[in-house]
Formats: structure tokens, sequence, C-alpha cells
């Protein structure tokens, strides 16, 4: 399985407004240029975020994008959903219906194995995102992040916060 690069903008980009004080906004460009992205592109990564109701949003000079919830109201899962979408990883085709060894009209009783497999670790993927709150990757990050480089980090984005 692979993840478009949005959803790891998107994981971080809601790491950075976890640290933001209640009212402030950070704009696309600063979210952009603090990782190094193109603003364009992280722009949709994170209007699928306004659109989960993950983050709000307000224009004007000292607009830009917020948490819509507290950090441990927002689980991984909401993040890669809201850019991925809720579709399986897996989709089952069904070709073990052209196996020319079968019956004509056979019908079976119930999924084939691969197809149950493959959902059943689909579904363990989602459940270890479910658990990971937002804040849990905050606390990690402020442990494993050098003193100087997290408290610069949010010095430099305040002074860009509207």
């Amino acid at each position: 399985m692979i993840l478009k690069s949005q959803v790891e903008w998107a994981l971080h980009c809601c790491a950075i407004l976890a640290g933001l004080p209640e009212g402030r906004y950070l704009s696309t460009k600063a979210l952009a240029e603090l990782h190094g992205l193109p603003k364009e592109y992280l722009s949709k990564a994170l209007q699928s975020l306004s659109q989960a109701s993950l983050v709000e949003t307000t224009l004007g000079p000292s607009g830009g994008y917020r948490l819509a919830k507290t950090p441990s109201d927002i689980n991984f899962l909401e993040i890669v959903e809201a850019v991925e979408g809720k579709a399986r990883s897996f989709t089952c085709t069904n070709i073990r219906e052209n196996n020319p060894c079968r019956p004509a009209g056979y019908c079976d009783s119930k999924p084939c194995a691969v197809a149950r497999i493959m959902w059943e670790a689909d579904e363990a993927w989602r459940d270890t995102l479910r658990r990971v709150r937002l804040s849990d990757l905050v606390g990690t990050l402020s442990e494993e992040v050098p003193a100087d480089i997290w408290r610069s980090t949010f010095e430099w984005v305040l002074k860009r916060a509207g």
C-alpha cells in the first residue's frame, strides 16, 4: 500500500497546528515554507482536512488554518481518510470465478480467502491508526525533537500566525 505524499504533509501540518494558541491561524504559505513544500499542492491536502472538519479556515491577512478540535479528539485515521478517502485498500475482483475447472453456475458461499485476509489486514491497520491521537504525536515529538529545535520552530510559527 502506498499512501499519497499529502498524507504525510497533512499529519505534519496538523502537528504544527496543534501548537497554535486559541484563536490563531497559520497560513498555507507559512506551513509550506516550514515544510519545504509547494504551496499549491499543500493547499489541496489542507482543503481535504477542512472538508473533513478537522481544521477551520479563515480568510484575510491573518487568515489560515487551525485545528477544529483538540489534538486529543483527532486520530491518525481521520487525517489519513480525509486525504485518501475511506475506501478499503484492497478490492476483490473475484477472479476465482474465471477458473475453468469450476462447474457452470457454481456459487461460492463466502468471499474468497484472499479477500478476507486482505480486509482483515486493512482493518488492523485502520484500528492502529484509530488508536493514535494527534496529541500522542505531539507528545512523542516533544520528547524526540531537541529542545532548541522544538522551541525555535514554535517561535517561528508564532511569528507567522495570524
